[in-house]
């Protein structure tokens, strides 16, 4: 199969290993509390095309300093979704199975986050990147699952390229909480995030490489029959989330972790004790360009 790697000739000023065979790269020796050179800054961000998801290890930033690290990339996304108070999240918000009383809870998981998808695809202008800094986490499990869509998509056979050539797909909060069985959109925010259509087969537009854009946001697909239609949505996640084509990234604290949400699809594993160990870290989400 063919790796997720470009080339390995770029001569990085830090320390990058690979980590798996569908991009990972580990990244050690940086301190990104601190300001970081121009000449570094472009070396991750050359890193990240190469390797799709990158670790920091042994980390510790504030979240003034995470969302500083961030906008080296681009601006900040906002989400639609509430706090349990009704108030938008934060900029650089809490992925965290911690209720109000600071004690571990089912009921504080966004059950969303089991599901594969792909960060924001029910945005007209979806995310670039996504990053999170791991704060607490359990001693065991608690891991982070990413599949690489477009080695899913270069492994499809002929017949099916051409079949899902030119297909678009509907995304949008609405789909996305009713299919995870979340509690239901509100009338504002429907408002707030209306359906928007996107591209089955997605171009990266850094790289030019085809990849499959679909996920637990999207509803349905446009021009076929609806049950054939959902057929062949969980036809195609199902392929491209074989094994294969899965990295499954083991938390430490202190673990920054930034990845792409152009090819890759991610969801959380729910291999813990969510009831009596701690998990919280930081998120912080970086605004794309619009899927073609």
């Amino acid at each position: 199969m063919q790796t997720a790697v470009l080339s390995n000739t770029y001569d990085y000023p830090f320390s990058i290993k690979p980590i798996t065979h569908i991009g990972g790269g580990e990244i050690t020796g940086l301190d990104l509390s601190k300001q970081i050179s121009s000449n570094v800054l472009d070396a991750i961000k050359r890193a990240f095309l190469e390797f799709h998801i990158l670790v920091f290890r042994d980390q510790d930033l504030t979240k003034d300093q995470q969302a500083a690290f961030s906008k080296n990339f681009g601006t900040l996304e906002h989400h639609v979704g509430r706090l349990a108070n009704g108030q938008p999240f934060p900029i650089v918000h809490t992925v965290t199975n911690l209720g109000p009383d600071g004690m571990p809870s089912e009921k504080s998981v966004s059950r969303g986050n089991y599901h594969w998808h792909t960060d924001k695809s029910y945005h007209e202008v979806p995310s670039l990147m996504t990053m999170l800094h791991a704060k607490k986490v359990p001693l065991n499990g608690g891991d982070t699952q990413f599949a690489n869509t477009q080695l899913g998509y270069e492994t499809l056979s002929d017949e099916m390229k051409d079949r899902i050539s030119g297909l678009k797909a509907e995304h949008s909060w609405e789909a996305s909480r009713l299919n995870v069985g979340a509690e239901p959109a509100s009338e504002e925010q429907k408002r707030e995030r209306p359906p928007v259509t996107h591209p089955v087969v997605r171009t990266h537009p850094d790289t030019g490489q085809k990849t499959i854009y679909l996920g637990h946001h999207v509803s349905h697909l446009h021009d076929i029959p609806h049950d054939e239609g959902a057929a062949l949505i969980k036809e195609l996640e199902e392929h491209t989330t074989q094994d294969r084509f899965v990295y499954t990234h083991r938390w430490r604290a202190g673990d920054y972790v930034m990845w792409d949400n152009r090819l890759l699809l991610h969801r959380a594993l729910p291999n813990y004790e969510v009831g009596t160990e701690q998990r919280q870290l930081h998120r912080t989400v970086i605004i794309g360009t619009k899927p073609f």
